[in-house]
């Protein structure tokens, strides 16, 4: 038999393994976020967050109501269920 390997069997060297390592050798770039663990910082952060979310939502609404009434057709399907959600949390309370 033939000694050694054969052509099409060799290991070829991938460049995702160097690449992985010199991505996880440099740290991420943008903010960290540290959760807070006194009270008052856990419930400021958590109304922050609820906050945030109410005014994402009115401008989401407000750019879908606005966009409905012209030729943007996407929009008017969010428009849509941004009023039939609204309906839906009127009716449970």
């Amino acid at each position: 038999m033939a000694q050694g390997q054969v052509k099409g069997l060799q290991k070829t060297k991938s460049s995702a393994s160097r690449h992985a390592a010199k991505a996880a050798a440099q740290p991420k770039k943008g903010k960290r976020y540290i959760a807070p663990k006194k009270i008052a910082a856990v419930k400021q952060a958590a109304m922050h967050k609820e906050l945030s979310a109410k005014i994402n939502r009115s401008i989401e609404q407000q750019v879908a109501s606005a966009a409905s009434s012209g030729k943007l057709t996407i929009m008017k399907n969010v428009a849509l269920e941004g009023a039939s959600a609204k309906e839906g949390k009127v009716k449970k309370p």
